[in-house]
């Protein structure tokens, strides 16, 4: 455990101070996340079948009945992690049922007819398949007819071979459904730059924190995410009309697709029999993210905020209740469209005025600070920033129309980090007069200021232990004061790397997850090679190679030529250094990893003629990727 610090007088007065700014007498949000409780969750950790840790979902038991918050947890914040801590089986109206908090999503399931439809069955196997039995305990044991997926983001599929057995999807038993692009989207954000996600998400999501006051509090949206096994099993049914209906097992679902939003290929949908609506994760209770801060392209506000709006205009009026992919439900058709209504102009307000101010020549920055919801959105629960804030929103839309460039050519060719913060060291006097200087400012509780120009110091001698300490913290400060808990998180971790140094654990990534791999289409698996061939290593060489797979009756080209590895996908090329058979399962098993080239060619899952050598040199060009590069030191 690090030496972790108290809150300071200044983190305290500006905890304090929130407890005047907003309604905490407004208690509906508690009784709206125990209304239909059946069942708690089962003790005990959620583990895979060698033993190894998935999810504890008692990781914020520590703040069960403790109203009052801790000086060192931001009190909207505290309010929050109590609210998402209650999980368990609940009953959301006649024939839905979720289970909460067994993820970091919730488990939805919907009764038919003959069986049940589980919606979004989370981010592991495992977590998925406890929510499922915890479902049959208290509900008839009927097979699962089908599985929607919201939404193309892993905790809303990862988990589905915990729930249904892909024999019975091809044997036509089990339909799933799921929008249009969801395939591409789900593999290609999870595959091509899932390793820096993976990293960046352990400061976004804080798993190497330890749960309590001084440390991670959940992630707004839930109280962590599960570390089990990832899956995937292709949609059978695309919803790609809007306004498309199904009867799945005598429920009449009406569809919305909303690109574009919160995922690139996500929907929502009413069920008429049941007067239920769902908006995915468009809207929830907390303001989301146009931008998550472990990386992903920026979303679009101004589309989001349209199909909240669409959703109120076609079935608000009819719903008696809103359920969603993660939090509690509301109930009653005012309710229903409050929710939705604010959410839909906050989203607009943030696209709106961030506009505005960059037409008036204001940067992203100071767009973020210029920028506040009025009383009446900033009042309302349901749009605090929990999970994405107003800030990072705003630079991201900002990015979105106007890209990172400010338009000051001061900043147009800056220097790199390290070159930078030498020379700012060096302006300063020194880092012994940096930090005597950043110390005042501590005391003063100007912490923003400290963690920036101290961390010049850390960017020119990472080894300067006194620097680490300092910035380390200031940025607890900042942890302990931010109302977001991907804030929090983030700041804490980077102040317990800054103490312990970046961590070199054995864990994987597992981004390109054997699932993830099989679904890329034969493009997109040769791009993925593409993005992990050394450029620099590369340049100078040629390689053509003709690939052939028999199981899919497919061909294709590679070609290596001035650093870059082009491809044509059902061509080949006239004249190859080599030609190369192998199956497509081969393939997806050598750039998982878990079979070697040479193995392969050996037992003759691949065949190359005349010879492997250009393959074999081709492949020793890939990158492997750590999890662990350094994010808050060079």
């Amino acid at each position: 455990m690090t030496d972790r610090k108290d809150a300071s007088e200044f983190t305290r007065a500006a905890n304090r101070a929130v407890l005047d700014e907003l309604p905490f007498d407004d208690l509906q949000d508690f009784e709206d996340a125990s209304r239909g409780f059946i069942a708690p969750l089962p003790a005990g950790h959620v583990v895979k079948e060698d033993g190894d840790f998935v999810y504890d979902s008692a990781r914020l038991a520590f703040t069960e009945g403790r109203e009052e918050p801790p000086e060192t947890v931001n009190p909207s914040l505290w309010r929050q992690a109590r609210l998402v801590a209650k999980g368990g089986l609940f009953e959301v109206c006649d024939r839905i049922y979720q289970v909460r908090n067994l993820d970091i999503s919730n488990l939805t399931v919907i009764e038919g007819d003959t069986g049940v439809i589980v919606v979004d069955p989370l981010i592991s196997a495992e977590t998925a398949r406890a929510a499922l039995d915890l479902y049959f305990e208290h509900r008839p044991k009927r097979p699962v007819v089908a599985v929607i997926h919201s939404h193309s983001h892993v905790d809303h599929y990862g988990g589905v071979r915990g729930v249904v057995d892909e024999n019975d999807v091809r044997d036509g038993k089990v339909k799933i459904i799921a929008p249009d692009g969801f395939l591409e989207a789900a593999v290609s954000e999870n595959v091509m730059a899932g390793n820096a996600m993976s990293r960046r998400a352990m400061f976004q999501f804080g798993p190497l924190l330890a749960p309590d006051e001084k440390g991670t509090v959940g992630v707004g949206l839930g109280s962590g995410i599960s570390l089990g096994t990832v899956t995937l099993i292709p949609p059978t049914d695309h919803i790609a009309e809007d306004g498309q209906r199904m009867v799945i097992d005598g429920l009449t679902f009406e569809f919305m697709p909303t690109p574009d939003t919160e995922a690139p290929a996500e929907m929502h949908w009413f069920i008429e029999e049941l007067n239920a609506v769902t908006a995915a994760e468009n809207c929830v209770h907390t303001l989301h993210n146009t931008y998550p801060i472990r990386g992903a392209q920026v979303r679009d506000p101004q589309a989001w905020s349209h199909y909240l709006n669409e959703t109120i205009e076609r079935w608000g009026g009819r719903a008696e209740v809103m359920y969603g992919m993660h939090h509690w439900p509301v109930w009653g058709s005012d309710r229903v469209v409050e929710m939705l209504s604010k959410g839909r102009d906050a989203y607009r307000y943030i696209n709106d005025q961030t506009l505005r101010l960059a037409n008036h020549g204001h940067t992203p920055n100071e767009i973020a600070e210029l920028l506040e919801l009025p009383d009446s959105l900033a009042g309302h629960w349901a749009t605090r920033g929990y999970y994405g804030t107003v800030s990072h929103n705003v630079k991201a839309t900002y990015t979105r129309y106007l890209g990172w460039y400010d338009g000051n050519p001061a900043n147009l060719n800056g220097l790199p980090p390290v070159e930078a913060a030498d020379r700012y060291v060096e302006f300063m006097g020194g880092a012994e007069q940096v930090l005597s200087r950043a110390r005042e400012y501590f005391e003063r509780g100007e912490y923003r200021w400290v963690a920036e120009v101290v961390n010049r110091v850390v960017f020119s001698d990472p080894s300067n232990q006194e620097a680490r300490d300092l910035e380390a913290d200031a940025m607890e400060q900042l942890g302990y004061q931010a109302e977001s808990a991907t804030w929090r998180n983030a700041y804490l971790t980077a102040a317990q790397e800054l103490r312990l140094g970046s961590p070199d654990l054995p864990i994987s990534a597992d981004t390109a997850s054997p699932d993830s791999i099989a679904a890329l289409t034969l493009e997109m698996i040769l791009n993925y090679l593409g993005m992990r061939l050394n450029g620099p290593d590369a340049a100078g060489r040629e390689i053509t190679l003709n690939l052939v797979f028999p199981d899919t009756n497919q061909d294709a080209w590679l070609k290596l030529s001035n650093g870059a590895l082009s491809h044509s996908v059902e061509r080949s090329a006239p004249s190859p250094d080599a030609t190369v058979r192998l199956d497509r399962s081969t393939l997806n098993s050598i750039v998982t990893g878990r079979l070697g080239l040479e193995q392969a060619i050996s037992s003759g899952l691949v065949r190359a003629e005349p010879d492997a050598g250009p393959l074999t040199e081709l492949i020793g060009l890939l990158d492997e990727f750590s999890l662990w590069f350094p994010v808050i030191e060079p």
